[in-house]
């Protein structure tokens, strides 16, 4: 359980330090807590997933007391947080978003918000990744986001929390009045196919490519945050670091002993 009355809180994000889903998460921790730090990366780190940088320097602007913008991934940010940034103590817990767009399903393993929690659950602080789910080309219903978070977030603060654990939160892409509830849930899988890469080429005739992100349908199985999503509820996920496949590992174990 975190226990201070005051909770020292750190926030990071993949967007970067100025995105409009960072500070409405600083306006809406101000509600649990004035001892808030920012440390988020200079510009925008979407899919950095859980990397950190060790080929090359990590440069970090000091914006004010409690405000820091670094040049490297969200995982950087929560490392430099947690060991350099803050004077006397770590955090009590972590929270990184609100991400712009979904993390749900198979998006965890590429997740830059996600990974920024999971660098929090390696130190053994509590730590959620929070997004708002929007429509690509459209803007996210930060009001949604704003009605719901500060609920979801009183909760998890009441919470005894596993090491090597951490939570993942989504809020639907509709309007507050149309949000269906918060549900606990699993991790979906939808089909495979949901990023391709898309050849262009240049105008020296040299190709490129981007990655084209179209999640597919599917995958909505029950319990699992996909299919909150698709009902318009909240969706509040406990993931773990253990990766491990217990039921695989049956199977290992008989085919190597034999």
């Amino acid at each position: 359980m975190i226990k201070p009355a005051s909770p020292r809180i750190l926030l990071v994000n993949d967007d970067g330090i100025d995105e409009p889903g960072l500070i409405l998460l600083e306006k809406i921790v101000r509600a649990f807590s004035d001892d808030i730090w920012v440390v988020a990366p200079d510009e925008e780190r979407s899919g950095a997933g859980h990397s950190i940088s060790i080929s090359q320097p990590i440069r970090a602007r000091k914006i004010d007391e409690r405000h820091f913008a670094v040049k490297g991934t969200p995982s950087d940010c929560a490392l430099l947080g947690i060991h350099e940034f803050l004077p006397d103590r770590k955090p009590d817990i972590i929270l990184s978003g609100i991400n712009s767009g979904p993390n749900l399903a198979e998006d965890i393993t590429y997740s830059g918000t996600a990974s920024a929690a999971m660098e929090g659950a390696l130190m053994g602080i509590p730590s959620v990744a929070l997004s708002q789910y929007r429509s690509y080309g459209m803007p996210p219903r930060w009001e949604t986001s704003e009605h719901y978070l500060p609920g979801v977030i009183a909760k998890l603060l009441t919470m005894t929390w596993a090491r090597g654990s951490f939570v993942n939160v989504n809020v639907p892409n509709v309007a507050p009045e149309e949000v269906t509830g918060v549900r606990v849930t699993g991790l979906g899988m939808r089909p495979p196919g949901s990023y391709l890469p898309v050849r262009r080429v240049d105008e020296r005739y040299v190709p490129y490519y981007w990655i084209k992100i179209a999640h597919l349908e599917g995958g909505a199985d029950r319990g699992t945050d996909l299919e909150a999503i698709r009902d318009n509820a909240v969706s509040v996920s406990a993931l773990q670091l253990d990766m491990s496949n217990a039921a695989m590992n049956l199977q290992l174990s008989e085919v190597f002993n034999n």
